[in-house]
């Protein structure tokens, strides 16, 4: 499938100036829907006379995507293709082009489709509302109802009770953000699913808003049931994040007083009777106050440690523990 004469028409270069917004797609395995993507990323987005440019990141796919993307480059001059040298997943994927996305805005979606581009003005329209996240929800997802909508309806709960962000979907790519609330995070593993709750834990207001969801139209998913153990994973990691970024001793340390506690407890019980003359070698509580006291005095050590890495972590990147929305003097914000 080729692009209309109309997307490939001799549009301006974007200056190399601050753009006003970055649409960042991951690709794995799209040769099929690229073309077609990128005529309608240039229809939503030309007409709004935004200085745009779209980052497409090929994740090291193993079809013709990299020579298609390097084809359709060549002609569309608002394009930044981004070549990865192998598979490494849709958060390494999309880290990239945040990285590489010169916009105040960035945009991400996904390169299959299902994303209707034309919902990108109405994210942008509510982020410049006051917002600093803006994610689509897909009301009405054109997806098989037992193995991808209702594992994603509990996914969504499960992942808003534990964060404390109350999203309907955040499983949808479609999200708009502003610039200084992604230079705050770092993405590692499978993080992208949970941007959201990490821009809440920099302070970052967040909404969302109803998006078209389209059937997908070329290839297969890509996920798998595997997906769900990584979720789990991912949002124990989020949930520690949440609560004890700063004070990890608060966790490990509390843990290991309790240990230590019970395990004085057990040891003192056991030299009362033991002082009574009753014979404590073969009780398991000898066993169980030994264990409790090891655990104790690893989990303090662990809480230790984890208090100096945290203060490397802030201090080796000058990353402050807070953020400042505004400053206000004599009336003025600035």
């Amino acid at each position: 499938m080729s692009l209309s004469p109309a997307a490939l028409s001799n549009a301006p270069a974007n200056e190399e100036s601050s753009l006003d917004v970055s649409v960042v797609v991951p690709l794995y395995n799209e040769e099929e829907s690229l073309p077609e993507l990128v005529e309608q990323l240039l229809a939503s987005l030309r007409p709004t006379g935004e200085r745009f440019e779209l980052v497409l990141v090929n994740d090291g796919s193993s079809d013709q995507t990299a020579a298609v993307l390097e084809q359709v480059s060549q002609k569309v001059p608002e394009l930044v293709g981004v070549l990865l040298r192998k598979n490494y997943g849709q958060t390494a994927a999309m880290a990239a082009g945040f990285d590489v996305a010169r916009g105040r805005v960035i945009v991400s979606l996904d390169g299959d489709l299902q994303n209707d581009p034309a919902d990108i003005p109405l994210l942008l329209a509510k982020l410049r509302e006051g917002y600093d996240l803006v994610s689509g929800w897909r009301h009405q997802r054109q997806d098989a109802e037992l193995q991808r909508k209702l594992p994603s309806r509990i996914a969504n709960r499960l992942i808003g009770r534990v964060t404390g962000v109350k999203l309907h979907d955040y499983g949808c790519s479609l999200k708009a953000y502003d610039r200084a609330v992604l230079s705050d995070m770092r993405l590692y593993g499978e993080l992208h699913r949970f941007l959201p709750a990490l821009a809440f834990i920099e302070g970052a207001r967040i909404t969302e808003v109803k998006v078209n969801h389209r059937a997908r139209q070329y290839g297969s998913s890509k996920y798998g049931i595997d997906r769900t153990f990584r979720v789990l994973m991912d949002l124990l990691t989020v949930w520690f994040m949440k609560r004890f970024l700063t004070r990890p001793m608060y966790v490990f340390g509390f843990a290991g007083l309790i240990a230590i506690a019970l395990s004085v407890i057990s040891s003192s019980y056991l030299l009362l009777i033991k002082l009574q003359g009753v014979d404590i070698g073969n009780r398991p509580l000898l066993t169980l106050a030994v264990v409790l006291g090891l655990a104790g005095i690893q989990l303090f050590c662990f809480g230790l440690l984890a208090e100096l890495l945290i203060r490397t972590y802030h201090e080796s990147q000058g990353r402050p523990i807070y953020r400042i929305r505004a400053t206000l003097r004599g009336g003025r914000t600035g």
